[in-house]
């Protein structure tokens, strides 16, 4: 199983793109989020119409999920005919109406919509996806996804819930940790999560979606401090790819 950072920023960086990852298995090429910047990210490591399998979004803010009109208008522009699997809450049917209206329809590929729930799992070729809620704003689903072999798991949004399994024993956990030593509008700490991922005996941490003024004014300085005993700390740039 191999992880491409897409984009690593929050928000509103003009530096780093919109939180997002490419999950490749030995048969399936999972998007994990998609916001507003980061449909350029993804044709630039490939840009064939064909190359995704299926699409996870973990709530539905807008720099998690703004992207999807583009990503799927340049699939219908360039030819894409096979079915595209799009997984998330109740509610995403709408999106492509506020965007790019009536063009649905022209589309030659069938889009399919899969419902995730707290809880829940979803079965999709060689993966299975398993799903549970963070400390948020919004409505924010946690996705963990094994290909039998690997365990890898992103929080979306938002601190994990305490005194939850979920999170046991995986190979790669990212978070997105807003701020050193502060937790804030329902985002993560990187202190915060360092102890989460010890505690919860991951092999590796990484550390994605820092604050925009934290990243490059503060994070050159303390980058040395940020170490753990137990588990590898990666603070991944955008198109970097991590093999697990």
């Amino acid at each position: 199983m191999k992880i491409v950072f897409l984009g690593v920023g929050e928000a509103f960086d003009e530096n780093f793109p919109n939180n997002s990852h490419l999950l490749s298995s030995e048969k399936t090429n999972l998007l994990v989020d998609c916001g507003y910047t980061v449909p350029p990210q993804l044709w630039k490591f490939n840009p064939d119409p064909n190359f995704l399998d299926a699409i996870y979004i973990s709530h539905q803010h807008a720099d998690h999920f703004f992207g999807l009109p583009a990503v799927l208008m340049r699939m219908w522009e360039d030819g894409r005919k096979r079915d595209l699997t799009i997984i998330g809450q109740k509610g995403l049917q709408d999106f492509m109406d506020y965007a790019y209206k009536g063009f649905l329809e022209k589309f030659k590929y069938k889009i399919n919509l899969v419902e995730s729930k707290e809880g829940g799992a979803i079965n999709f070729q060689d993966l299975e996806l398993s799903f549970t809620k963070t400390v948020h704003s919004g409505e924010n689903l946690a996705v963990k996804i094994t290909d039998g072999k690997n365990i890898y798991a992103y929080s979306g949004d938002g601190s994990p819930l305490p005194g939850t399994d979920f999170y046991k024993n995986l190979d790669l956990l990212v978070l997105e940790t807003y701020l050193y030593d502060q937790e804030k509008i329902g985002h993560s700490s990187i202190i915060s999560a360092i102890k989460f991922a010890e505690g919860n005996n991951a092999k590796c941490l990484a550390l994605t979606h820092m604050n925009r003024y934290f990243r490059k004014n503060d994070l050159p300085k303390i980058k040395n401090k940020i170490k753990s005993r137990k588990v590898k700390i990666i603070i991944p740039e955008s198109l970097d790819e991590y093999e697990i």
